[in-house]
């Protein structure tokens, strides 16, 4: 289970003199009705943030008080947002971790490569080996690396191929990166008294803002393949062991079913928005024809995310990175109603074909400036152009939720970042 990010309660509502609040405004979105503006998310989850460098100096060319950077997510680096941000860019979401995390010992002094003071979470400290960062598991395993100079965590760790590595999944969940090493509420949300906690912050959360919450869940099938048994090996497992395969993701599914029970047992009736993760795509499409995605995966993603929609009234956010074209048809027949970061510079991603094609079942959760080709490299006039452009597109009757596509990185100028929120207020008046 993904878990969520900190930071003060949200105190002021998100609303427009029309009169609909921000949650309204999204939900408009999912049921495919024009919002009185396009809803706007910024770090509402682990795709759509900012880097912890970019972020200092977002903050600095803004004229706001400097505070202290919180590295929330420490593999990818990712800062929290702070209300102030999010207030001045009109931004719509918030994410359920924003309730957990708040006292100061949940956080301990760290620093960013280019030598910038920041926090991370105790619980998840990087240690310092030779001219490298180290994340390691409970067991004292290193699952990643930071070599000097570098921007984000790599996994160096597979447990499934490691001879003395776990032989279950459930033990591996904790020997492996993107699963053993946690955001908050972290382990805030374990113990006996775990579940109370959760239900508490989501309920104060709820009650403190308007903003649309977003749950973060994972439920990954194939990139937990991947996570465990390394990529090449379990795209070869897929291919020439298919039972192998057939086990491993009924057990896997069986593990998320019981977490997302527990999950949304606590927290369905607070948010608004479950999200899932399973990178499907590559720059030049799927990793997988449609034939493997529809034997191994569908009848599992449609299992668990119809499940979620039986639980608490939801709408199911897959993140999926790369050209999904050929896997959306299905995608949308397994229960997804919104795809997140619609990354538009793959192969069969165009933004009036997709619009054109799929805009009546589905939302677009991004796509709505290009991080790869225009973000960190285009003037601010050119990148406003480029994101009025795409909201034309995307926008007309619902269905879109203004988004860069994935994450703001540390190399986008401050400037960039600016132009691209005023083109979306532009464009929504």
């Amino acid at each position: 289970m993904e878990t969520a990010k900190p930071i003060a309660a949200e105190t002021t509502p998100v609303t427009t003199s029309k009169g609909m609040t921000s949650r309204e405004r999204v939900m408009a979105a999912f049921q495919h009705r024009d919002p009185d503006r396009v809803p706007i998310d910024f770090s509402g989850h682990r795709s759509s943030g900012i880097a912890a460098l970019a972020y200092v100096k977002l903050r600095k060319h803004l004229g706001l008080p400097s505070k202290p950077v919180r590295v929330y997510d420490p593999i990818q680096q990712l800062a929290i947002v702070d209300s102030d941000v999010l207030d001045m860019f009109g931004v719509d979401t918030i994410e359920l971790g924003r309730a957990f995390a708040l006292d100061d010992v949940c956080w301990a002094d760290w620093v960013l490569p280019d030598g910038t003071p920041c926090q991370m979470p105790a619980w998840t400290l990087p240690e310092r080996g030779n001219n490298e960062w180290l994340l390691r598991s409970r067991s004292g395993k290193v699952l990643a690396r930071m070599p000097d100079g570098a921007l984000y965590f790599e996994q160096c760790y597979f447990p499934f191929i490691e001879k003395d590595g776990p032989r279950t999944i459930t033990a591996a969940m904790g020997e492996s990166m993107w699963t053993a090493v946690a955001s908050p509420p972290g382990p805030l949300a374990d113990g006996k008294d775990g579940l109370a906690r959760l239900t508490e912050g989501a309920r104060a959360l709820r009650a403190s803002t308007d903003r649309a919450i977003i749950g973060l869940f994972g439920g990954n099938l194939f990139e937990i393949g991947q996570f465990f048994y390394r990529n090449d090996n379990f795209l070869m497992l897929l291919a020439a062991e298919p039972t192998q395969v057939h086990d491993f993701l009924d057990w896997l599914v069986e593990i998320h079913l019981a977490n997302l029970q527990r999950f949304l047992g606590a927290v369905g009736e607070y948010i608004d928005v479950i999200a899932f993760g399973d990178d499907l795509g590559m720059q030049t499409g799927p990793f997988m024809s449609r034939k493997m995605y529809q034997e191994f995966f569908k009848p599992r993603h449609s299992t668990m995310w119809h499940r979620a929609k039986q639980l608490a009234n939801v709408k199911v956010m897959l993140h999926s990175c790369g050209g999904v074209h050929e896997l959306l048809p299905d995608l949308i027949e397994a229960g997804m109603d919104a795809l997140n970061p619609v990354q538009t510079s793959c192969r069969g991603m165009d933004p009036a074909a997709l619009k054109a094609e799929f805009g009546r079942d589905m939302v677009f959760w991004g796509g709505g400036c290009d991080t790869q080709t225009a973000l960190a490299s285009d003037t601010p006039e050119q990148l406003k152009k480029h994101v009025r452009e795409r909201i034309h597109i995307f926008s007309p009757g619902g269905g879109f939720v203004f988004q860069q596509v994935h994450n703001v990185m540390a190399n986008v100028p401050p400037e960039n970042v600016v132009a691209m929120f005023e083109a979306a207020q532009e464009a929504n008046g």
